[in-house]
């Protein structure tokens, strides 16, 4: 896939303690964004925030926090990520969702190395 010059920035932000039918919620969200053919995700752990609560979750020592923020960044052209937002409408009840146009200066991938079989042995 190729992806250059303008394009739309999806930016997912939910908690760490999110599911979707017992698996956590950003593992969900990726899954069906490669599912649905978009050029990438990636999945960001933060250490400290507060959202629509107004709870502040850290990871410092002395306030432990079970629901750390985490952030699923998602880019691809304007046309595939409006697609792809009535799969969001299932799956975030809670959280934030933005757009912003951005522009992609350089999308290389590495070309897919062949994966060993499952009766494959070392050789030696």
């Amino acid at each position: 896939m190729t992806l250059a010059g303008t394009a739309l920035r999806l930016t997912i932000m939910i908690g760490e303690s999110d599911h979707w039918h017992h698996k956590p919620l950003f593992t969900e969200i990726v899954h069906r964004a490669h599912k649905a053919g978009l050029a990438g995700a990636t999945v960001l752990h933060g250490i400290e925030g507060y959202g629509a609560a107004s709870r502040i979750h850290t990871t410092r020592i002395l306030s432990l926090s079970e629901d750390l923020p985490v952030v699923i960044i998602i880019v691809d052209t304007h046309e595939r990520i409006h697609e792809f937002l009535h799969e969001l409408d299932e799956l975030v009840t809670s959280g934030l969702i933005i757009m912003d146009d951005c522009e992609v200066v350089r999308y290389v991938g590495d070309t897919p190395s062949p994966q060993p079989h499952d009766d494959a042995r070392p050789q030696q």
